[in-house]
């Protein structure tokens, strides 16, 4: 039986091998453990075998999930779409949130996350490849919601995320992510000194390394098909 364990060394030997090929140190990429619809059983075996950073999507089970492996210091990151009505629970509980796609949510973290904590961790989410089913701000006005985001308190401003509609063409995957790391590169020469592109997944992410991707999050190769949410 494939352990946990057993696909996780199979995901960063995939990551290795996409890095090889295009001159990149495996070191400069992180692994999100995209853990929603899984129980805290499945997320302890793969901080067991050295995962320590995983996302979650839906907010309720995460805050679930959060609270039953307290004992573990996880590195929490929220990936789904935010609705106005669950910025409180998040700004509480995660560390990063990807999803940040408008000022009204960033206004309610900034203005929610607790003053004893250090400040959340975000990412914009930006829909660079024009999905009629995602979300995500255009990325002609990701600088302007980027410098209305920059004066907020309680959040930093860490980089970009994408989830491109999907597609088994390598050629195509690769010129979406590419769009948006020349957005991030934009970006950083007008001063934000972004430092996080979050994007690939299971299926993509060698196109995403390729691309320069800093964050993979990797869930049905690490934890198998998903159950749908209750």
């Amino acid at each position: 039986m494939t352990t946990i364990a057993d696909k996780l060394q199979t995901v960063r030997a995939r990551i290795d091998a996409a890095c090889r090929q295009c001159g990149r140190d495996p070191a400069s990429i992180r692994l999100l453990a995209v853990s929603k619809t899984f129980g805290p059983e499945a997320v302890r075996e793969a901080w067991a075998a050295g995962q320590p950073a995983f996302g979650e999507n839906y907010v309720q089970e995460a805050v679930e999930k959060i609270q039953a492996l307290q004992d573990l210091p996880i590195e929490w990151h929220c990936i789904g779409p935010l609705q106005s009505n669950k910025t409180r629970l998040v700004a509480a509980h995660f560390h990063w949130v990807h999803s940040v796609d408008r000022l009204a949510i960033a206004q309610r973290l900034s203005l929610q996350r607790p003053a004893t904590l250090p400040p959340l961790q975000i990412c914009l989410q930006v829909n660079v490849d024009g999905g009629q089913t995602k979300s995500g701000v255009a990325p002609e006005s990701a600088a302007q919601l980027a410098h209305a985001i920059k004066s907020l308190s309680g959040i930093r401003l860490r980089g970009l995320m994408t989830i491109p509609e999907p597609s088994d063409d390598f050629t195509r995957m690769l010129a979406v992510h590419q769009r948006t790391r020349a957005l991030f590169d934009q970006l950083n020469a007008q001063g934000f000194a972004l430092d996080t592109l979050s994007m690939g997944m299971s299926a993509d992410l060698e196109a995403a390394v390729q691309a320069g991707s800093t964050l993979v999050r990797v869930g049905t190769a690490l934890f198998g098909v998903r159950a749908d949410p209750a």
